[in-house]
């Protein structure tokens, strides 16, 4: 049952959690502006187009920067809710009341327990609908200059890659194709055009859903014809090369491109042949997804522990030493990620901060004096 100091506490918690939500990314949004100024700016055609450039790219960018920085954020604002009921000695009356310092500090878990239910919206919803090539690419986030082409294989193991591409207009320059043995016949396929346009899937269209590969060097000698639905040579002496999940985009993948995907689809791309070069890096995003909701927590559990544990310490130093533990436990999911991309299994990458931290943050919550 919520009472009126629950309630007061609840609203206390919320309010720290956007003051601190709004100062973190209102300063990484100001700092990443004036470094990033003159790309920005770069091929701007007037006030009224840099102005929606510069919202639309920093509407994207704060559902990254939340991403970055929601448990932490849900720690300083625990930090600061509880720090700031000790500062101004309303715990001592709750406690003169047998109210236990857990009872009373319960609300401020709940609601950082439920603000780590828009972790995983975040990751479910948002950001798999922003787009991560303008993120990535701010001199270029219309697509309309040439960008690295990623070499990939489709589920069918056909091997595309490219010199550069413009994402734009969907053209992939000098694209080189290998089709594999069991596709082609006896032997391995070798394609190499000059141009190759992406064709988008049109229902009830043949020549979509893949390339129209022109200016092809030499033609395909004996190319089997009840293969004609990957490979089929055109009456102009091009070739429309029918592929499963190659497009444009898959082509022009930014660097961490995994990190913007919901994670039935991160699941999905573990089994992409295509992706066997970064099956590690997958596997470590998967599991950490699953563990991230459990990392929140037991990282507030911490957090509050060190400030409950002294009550008499002074509020800053409890919150410097709340800070100096959030460091040590960041570092230590990132060395484990680190490891996890190397070293040691995915799986016990991402779970080792959870079976390491979540017994110490137990004993320590439990520690607590009331």
């Amino acid at each position: 049952m919520f009472t009126i100091h629950d309630r007061q506490m609840m609203f206390s918690y919320f309010k720290a959690y956007l003051f601190c939500l709004v100062s973190l990314l209102g300063l990484f949004i100001i700092v990443d502006m004036f470094l990033n100024l003159e790309e920005l700016t770069s091929n701007r055609r007037g006030f009224t187009d840099l102005v929606s450039f510069v919202g639309a790219y920093y509407g994207y960018k704060s559902f990254q920067i939340f991403d970055r920085l929601c448990e932490a954020v849900a720690l300083l604002a625990g930090m600061f809710t509880v720090g700031w009921m000790q500062r101004n000695n309303e715990l001592l009356p709750l406690l003169s009341a047998g109210v236990s310092t857990r009872r009373a500090v319960q609300p401020v878990l709940v609601c950082a327990f439920i603000m780590m239910g828009l972790v995983v919206a975040n990751q479910e919803l948002g950001l798999p609908n922003i787009d991560p090539f303008m993120l990535e690419n701010r001199s270029n986030a219309d697509g309309l200059k040439e960008s690295e082409v990623k070499p990939t294989k489709d589920r069918n193991g056909i091997f595309i890659s490219g010199q550069s591409a413009v994402k734009k207009d969907g053209l992939v320059k000098n694209c080189t194709v290998i089709i594999p043995a069991q596709i082609g016949g006896n032997s391995i396929v070798l394609i190499e055009a000059k141009e190759a346009w992406f064709v988008p899937e049109v229902e009830g269209d043949e020549q979509s859903g893949g390339w129209l590969l022109k200016q092809v060097r030499e033609d395909v000698a004996n190319w089997p014809k009840e293969r004609e639905d990957i490979l089929k040579r055109n009456l102009d002496g091009s070739y429309f090369l029918r592929t499963k999940d190659v497009t444009i985009a898959t082509l022009t993948r930014v660097k961490n491109w995994y990190n913007y995907l919901p994670t039935w689809k991160l699941l999905s791309e573990l089994d992409h042949p295509g992706n066997s070069s970064q099956n590690a890096y997958l596997a470590v995003a998967f599991h950490m997804r699953l563990t991230r909701p459990l990392i929140g927590i037991i990282l507030v559990l911490l957090g509050l522990s060190v400030i409950l544990r002294d009550q008499n310490r002074n509020v800053f130093i409890s919150a410097g030493l709340c800070l100096g533990l959030c460091g040590l436990f960041f570092a230590t999911l990132f060395g484990c990620q680190y490891l996890g991309n190397s070293t040691i299994s995915p799986a016990l990458a991402a779970w080792l901060p959870v079976f390491v931290f979540g017994p110490i943050s137990l004993v320590m919550y439990d520690a607590v004096h009331t």
